[in-house]
């Protein structure tokens, strides 16, 4: 699932502990896969926005026309509007759309 299909709050909301930790037993242990899967949204994120800026790059420029550029002013903005990594994966998390596995010590 892409990150720009998520429609997670991108506002401050609290969440029922309970549901959180119903899949896993342990709020700590879905705090740790979720954030875990947040880590991978951001970095997805951070490789599309870099890809973008850098077809606009250009590498002799001056300064004035580096803050002059706006393309990547705007597609910058756009990226700042998207909700935060950990948003989306609590939203992911709660519709039971992260993948996860537990890996059992033997005994």
């Amino acid at each position: 699932m892409s990150f720009r299909d998520n429609n997670a709050e991108v506002t401050t909301i609290t969440y029922d502990r309970e549901k959180i930790e119903s899949k896993v037993g342990s709020i700590y242990e879905a705090i740790v896969i979720m954030g875990k899967r947040a880590e991978q949204i951001n970095a997805e994120i951070r490789t599309e926005l870099h890809g973008k800026l850098d077809e606009f790059a250009v590498h002799n420029s001056t300064l004035e026309e580096v803050f002059e550029n706006r393309e990547q002013i705007e597609i910058s903005k756009n990226y700042e509007r998207l909700p935060k990594p950990t948003s989306i994966a609590i939203k992911e998390w709660l519709d039971d759309e992260i993948y996860f596995r537990r890996t059992e010590e033997n005994a």
